[in-house]
Formats: C-alpha cells, sequence, structure tokens
C-alpha cells in the first residue's frame, strides 16, 4: 500500500492527490528595512487577519492561522465563495476597506456585518487546483495560475504584485499609511507552517502582537479600564513588555471588557509581578492604580515606536484584538538584518496600489447568526432582539430579514416618514400572530425620540412618534412594525396634507379591474393637468398621490378627493362604488377619498405589509400600471434591488403641490361635476 505524501511543497499525482482539509500556512521573517531586487515580488501588507480557503465544489471553509472557521462571521465572504465550483485553495487576507480602499483593523476587529464596512478577502496565493497540489512550484508560475483561475470581483480580490523597486514602493506604503509591504522570493514553493526567510515583511510602523495578561483601573477613573497589560512569549515564560492606555474607544473597551471578565483570577501570569505604574519622565506621579489579573489567553495587537532597553514598548496604541492568533504563539518580533539577505536593485511602481469599494450599496444591517445584537444608529445604541423569528412563516422571513431590508431602504423610505406623527401597528409574533396599533408612546419611547401631543377625534389625548431618522426607522421595526404607517400631514403643519390620496380598494373585483380604474384615475387627471404618482398598496389594491405641499386643508383635500371619486364612479359605474358602508357597496371596488382626514394612514412607500409572501408596498412607472401586473411582482426578496435601480421617481409628490381652486374649476368643466 502507498504511503500518503505529506503536504509540503511536493507533487502528488492525480491519484495521490486527497483535498486536504487543514494546511497550517507559510509565514514571512520580519526585517527592519525595504531593499531592491530583480529576483523579489513586492505586495501591499494587508492589515487583516490572514485566512486559508478551502473550496470543494461549492463546499467552502475560511480558515484562520489556528484552523477557527471564519465562514459565520464573514459570511458575505462565505456566500461569495461558495459559488466557485471547483476544488481550489486560496492563502489570503481578511480586511475591511475605508472610504479610500485602506484596510483598517479597527473597524475589521469590530466588524458584526455589511453596515460595519466592506468586506475584502485579498488572495495571494493559490495552493492546490482541482487535483494538483501547486505548493512545489515557484510563486511565479503559481501567481500566474491564481490570475488566470480567480474570478475577481469587489469582494474577493487578487492582491496585486508590483513591478517595482522595494525601496520606491514602501516609500508609497509609508505616503499611504499603509501597515507595510511584503517582499518574497519569485522562485519559493510554499512551505506549510514555517515562518520562511523566502517570504519577508517590513512594517512602516513598528506593530506588535501581545497577550492580555491584566487591566489596572485608576483611582477615580471613570474608564472600564486604565490600561491592559502586555506580555509576550520567551522560552515558555511570559515577558511584561508593558502598559498599553490608549487606542480605545469606550464601547470598544466595554467589549474588551467582558471578554476578561470570564479570565480574571488571582494569579499573576508573569513569574515577578511587573511595576505597572511606573513613574516616567512623562508621568512623573502616575495616580494609584489597582490591578486585574486574567488568564493569558487574549491576543491584541499594539503599535508602538521603539522597545527600550528593559523590554517595555515606547508610545504604544491598542489596534485591536487578535482572535486569529493563538496566544502561546505569540513572541516578540525583532527586525532582522535586511543586508544579510538581499540585494539592490530599482524598478517603477507601475501599478495602482489600492482601490476603493465599488459597491457602496447597503446590504445586511445585523448578521445572520446572533440571536441577539446591539448596533449603533445615528449614535444611538438599539438592542434588536429575537432576530430569528420567523414574521412570515410560509416565506421563511425572518425579524432579522425585516431589520435588513429597512435598513437597505432606509434612504428611500425616510422622505414619507420623517416628521410624521406615526400609528404604530405592531406585529410581534409575525402576520399570524396577534396584532395591535399603539398611537401613545408617551413614556414608552427611548428619550432622544420626538412625539406629538394630539387630542384624537374622540377626544383621547395621545403622544404619537414622530420619526426623525434611521435609528426611528429601525427602532420602530424592532417593536414589530411590518409596516409603516404616517400621517399625510408633518408635525410643522398638522391640519395641511403633503398629498391627496385615492385608494382603489377592490372587493369582489379582479386585480385587472383595480389596474383599470387605476387608469381611468390616471386618464381624469391628465385632462384636469393634474401631476400624480400611483404605487402598490402591498395588499390588494392601489394608490394615487397628488401632491398638495401642505398648502390646503384636510377638509379641501377631501373635497378634491370627492370629486375625484365621483367622476370615476360615473365612468365605472357597474365596477365600483363610492358607498361607506361596506354593506351597500355590492361587492364593488370602493373609491376611498375619506382617507383624506387628520390621523389617518396608509403604508408609505416602500413599507412592507403583513400579508404573505412579505409584499411591498411599492411606487410604479405609470407605464407599469398595465394588464399583466401584480402585487407578488414587488415583495421583500427584490424590493431593495428595484429601489437601487429605478432611484426614487416617486419623491415629487413631496415637492411642489398643484393648484387646487384652478383643478376643480377645470374638473367641473370637463366633467360638469
Amino acid at each position: 500500500m502507498n504511503k500518503k505524501k505529506p503536504l509540503t511543497g511536493e507533487k502528488l499525482t492525480a491519484a495521490e492527490a486527497a483535498f486536504p482539509l487543514e494546511i497550517k500556512p507559510m509565514l514571512a521573517t520580519l526585517v527592519a528595512k525595504p531593499f531592491d531586487d530583480p529576483n523579489w515580488m513586492y505586495e501591499i501588507k494587508w492589515d487583516g487577519y490572514r485566512a486559508l480557503t478551502f473550496i470543494d465544489n461549492g463546499r467552502v471553509n475560511i480558515a484562520s492561522r489556528n484552523n477557527k472557521s471564519f465562514n459565520d462571521k464573514y459570511y458575505p465572504l462565505y456566500k461569495t465563495l461558495t459559488e466557485l465550483k471547483a476544488r481550489i485553495i486560496l492563502d489570503g487576507e481578511i480586511v475591511v476597506l475605508s472610504d479610500k480602499g485602506l484596510a483598517d483593523f479597527s473597524r475589521l476587529q469590530n466588524w458584526r456585518s455589511e453596515a460595519d464596512g466592506q468586506l475584502v478577502y485579498y488572495v495571494f496565493d493559490i495552493l492546490w487546483l482541482n487535483d494538483d497540489n501547486l505548493m512545489d512550484r515557484p510563486l511565479k508560475e503559481r501567481r500566474e495560475i491564481l490570475e488566470q483561475t480567480l474570478p475577481v470581483s469587489d469582494q474577493v480580490r487578487l492582491s496585486q504584485i508590483f513591478e517595482a523597486s522595494g525601496t520606491e514602493f514602501f516609500k508609497a506604503a509609508e505616503r499611504m499609511a499603509l501597515e507595510g509591504i511584503m517582499a518574497k522570493k519569485a522562485d519559493s514553493i510554499y512551505v506549510p507552517d514555517l515562518r520562511s526567510k523566502a517570504w519577508l515583511k517590513i512594517k512602516t510602523e513598528q506593530r506588535q502582537e501581545a497577550v492580555i495578561c491584566g487591566y489596572t483601573n485608576n483611582e477615580n477613573g471613570r474608564k472600564s479600564f486604565s490600561a491592559l497589560l502586555m506580555g509576550v512569549y520567551k522560552d515558555g515564560q511570559l515577558n511584561y513588555i508593558g502598559p498599553v492606555g490608549t487606542g480605545f474607544s469606550n464601547q470598544h473597551q466595554q467589549e474588551i471588557l467582558e471578554k476578561l471578565k470570564p479570565l480574571i483570577t488571582s494569579q499573576c501570569p508573569f513569574q515577578t509581578v511587573p511595576d505597572f505604574n511606573k513613574p516616567s519622565r512623562f508621568r512623573p506621579n502616575p495616580p494609584k492604580a489597582t490591578v486585574t489579573w486574567v488568564r493569558p489567553e487574549l491576543v491584541g495587537e499594539v503599535s508602538y515606536r521603539e522597545i527600550t532597553k528593559d523590554g517595555v514598548m515606547r508610545h504604544p496604541s491598542f489596534k485591536g484584538l487578535r482572535e486569529d492568533k493563538k496566544a502561546t504563539e505569540v513572541v516578540l518580533e525583532k527586525p532582522g538584518s535586511t543586508e544579510e539577505l538581499l540585494s539592490e536593485h530599482d524598478d517603477r511602481v507601475k501599478k495602482k496600489l489600492i482601490a476603493a469599494p465599488a459597491d457602496k450599496t447597503r446590504k445586511s444591517f445585523l448578521n445572520p447568526k446572533d440571536e441577539s445584537q446591539v448596533r449603533n444608529v445615528c449614535g444611538e445604541t438599539i438592542k434588536f432582539n429575537n432576530l430569528s423569528k420567523l414574521y412570515w412563516p410560509e416565506d421563511n422571513v425572518s425579524k432579522r430579514d425585516m431589520l435588513n431590508y429597512y435598513y437597505q431602504v432606509a434612504e428611500y423610505i425616510l422622505p414619507y416618514l420623517k416628521d410624521r406623527p406615526q400609528s404604530l401597528n405592531r406585529f410581534p409574533n409575525g402576520i399570524h400572530g396577534t396584532h395591535f396599533y399603539q398611537k401613545d408612546v408617551k413614556d414608552k419611547s427611548p428619550d432622544r425620540e420626538k412625539t406629538f401631543p394630539y387630542i384624537t377625534s374622540d377626544g383621547e389625548k395621545k403622544e404619537f412618534l414622530v420619526p426623525t431618522d434611521e435609528a426611528s426607522l429601525l427602532w420602530m421595526a424592532s417593536l414589530g412594525c411590518i409596516e409603516m404607517n404616517p400621517w399625510f400631514s408633518r408635525t410643522k403643519n398638522p391640519d395641511n396634507p403633503d398629498y391627496c390620496v385615492i385608494d382603489l380598494d377592490p372587493d369582489k373585483n379582479t386585480f385587472e379591474q383595480v389596474i383599470e380604474a387605476a387608469l381611468v384615475t390616471k386618464k381624469v387627471l391628465d385632462a384636469i393637468d393634474v401631476p400624480s404618482y400611483v404605487k402598490t398598496s402591498g395588499s390588494t389594491g392601489i394608490h394615487i398621490y397628488i401632491p398638495l405641499e401642505a398648502k390646503y386643508t384636510y377638509d379641501q383635500s377631501q373635497m378634491f378627493g370627492r370629486i375625484l371619486a365621483t367622476i370615476i364612479h360615473k365612468e365605472m359605474p357597474d365596477v365600483t362604488s363610492i358607498e361607506r358602508q361596506i354593506k351597500n357597496r355590492q361587492g364593488k371596488m370602493y373609491v376611498d377619498f375619506l382617507q383624506n382626514r387628520p390621523g389617518a394612514t396608509l403604508a408609505s412607500p416602500y413599507s412592507l405589509r403583513p400579508k404573505p409572501g412579505a409584499p411591498v408596498s411599492m411606487p410604479l412607472h405609470w407605464e407599469e400600471v398595465k394588464p399583466g401586473l401584480s402585487m407578488k411582482n414587488f415583495n421583500i426578496f427584490n424590493a431593495a434591488d428595484r429601489v437601487k435601480t429605478e432611484g426614487n421617481f416617486f419623491g415629487p409628490v413631496l415637492d411642489k403641490g398643484i393648484d387646487l381652486e384652478a383643478a376643480v374649476q377645470k374638473a367641473k368643466s370637463i366633467f360638469g361635476t
């Protein structure tokens, strides 16, 4: 029986090739300064998490250096990589890009969903393709194969090799505030689990991975902790390299403290208790501090100016936690002598260094795993619970899906909600559960939310919620408000609606008849030179909006609506009715103009509806209102994409209003009403 050859760069035959499930990455050696050599290849040192990706015909595992799966944590990358139908092993770095295209490690460390930034997997090597182990081939050849194989997207990118002088490339990296550069020998093979001198890293600033061994609290301090006490391993023992007290936000400190609390111990991890509060030239009288020791399990990354003679970091700043590193593997990295390894060469940087995210459209707000998530929205901390609860069970649509939808369309729906009192129609257990209206939110809404006091027609005093921004929208959705129901008017002019609405509400009618009635309404409005905007109700009917610009009262708006409804009914007497009482309509479509009254609400444009199929009340181009139109065409699965493509063409309904008196006179002149 033939023994299987190890994965150490040795070529396997097709018969011997067994797709490996785990490979430890090849590592680079730190050197002090850049160099020039035509036999070396230069690329960016990305400030992120190293990740090997194993793809076996759609089955994917994205693994960290210590073989921790990133599949769930970085779910957008996982979803993209599952589309590769081949047997491939890739090596690269996961980063979060800023708007300028720079890798931001702190944003990566705090990344929970696509709302936190653009994830990119920069791939720089290929180790396996179909039945071929490529690790024994020269890097230059592997790169050629990678360039031919990798389907590049905005999320999965090829980490470019730069035809450049190493020194010039390094200067460019310094100017752009990159972490550093990588230098790789063009003929180097890939040797797993080896820190190789054929791969070198040159950093633009000093950085060091370090183990968190404890934290201090200054006397009368108000922060979660004052400093973290850091160490590195040497000969199996932890060596103290100093306190780190900068680089944290308050929220970041709280998150770190929550992870440290389960690790608290009474025993100091160092052989000798360090002088963690030692006076210095810049702090001759440091405040009194107490220390809490923790088991040395968490790893952080720290930038610093230099290591002093006594082994302590000077001017350290915390960059983030390193979840991809084992604490026992953390040692002090000392730059080697570049001159011992290399000779000089000069060239030019010919390629573009970095690329900002091309796709800036919104995607997920909440990640698909955590059942409860806390997010910062417009400076407000909001907790979202019960995220897997199915709100549309037949369609497998959860509360999480609903919140992600409203996050995606926030900029489009907010103009129709902002500054308008809202009737909260809450479905805490989904569309088949009990629902209730909450109009009074006094003492029940967050302090930041605005309210509007109002006495209803039955004499009740209520304080309606008044949405102001994205935080308001998502907070309402978190309560189970599947649909958004704003007033027709804003708080500035509560008695003056921004639009008049004709609501075509079918009874025993077909939707084809609703479409016909909508087209008749359009014909009438065109005849009297009145602009109109149409949307599906998201249920069974169609809504037609006419802009008024808050120039008229609700009574005047309703009067105009009555005139229009009467004309429409005369045009279609066998199909429509304007009778308020259902029993008097005889199963005909109700042309509802009475919605034009104070306190009345309709589902806003782009609102979801609590109906099977998770439909959306979708604005339409009038050209789309024709036989064949279906309410099912617009739902939670496709509405966000449509909105991004079509834009907010419904917006003019909030702009210049009609001349109501002229419209009424023209209607009377043409239709005799």
